[in-house]
């Protein structure tokens, strides 16, 4: 099983970024895919997450509005849109594939069965 992000970088406030998640190794279809964040001295939290099944979404209250989650079935790969970056958006951000349905309470376990290693966004002036 293999998870990959890419698209982190260095954006001024105000700017974008699309983040990538593209996996291998499991049955794209059974599961949700969430995006998650740490920034420094914080706990990791999640931000995003969609279902592929159904293509059910969620986002965190902090995001709505500003970020957009989506999935390219064919290339087994789901996409992060961030818009209007802020400086408090700075962290690494991890996809993670589970079989629980997409929502707060996927976040509220704090689980998933993979991981990804992250990439990092820097949102600085």
């Amino acid at each position: 099983v293999q998870l990959v992000e890419s698209g982190g970088g260095l954006v001024q406030p105000g700017e974008s970024l699309t983040l990538s998640c593209t996996t291998s190794g499991f049955t794209f279809d059974d599961y949700t895919i969430g995006w998650f964040r740490q920034a420094p001295g914080k706990e990791r939290e999640g931000v995003s997450c969609i279902s592929i099944g159904d293509m059910s979404t969620y986002h965190i209250d902090a995001v709505k509005g500003r970020f957009t989650i989506s999935s390219d079935n064919a290339k087994n790969t789901v996409y992060l849109q961030m818009n209007r970056l802020q400086v408090d958006d700075t962290a690494v951000y991890y996809c993670a594939a589970d079989t629980l349905r997409c929502g707060a309470y996927y976040f509220r376990s704090k689980q998933s069965d993979y991981w990804g290693q992250g990439t990092r966004v820097t949102v600085s002036s």
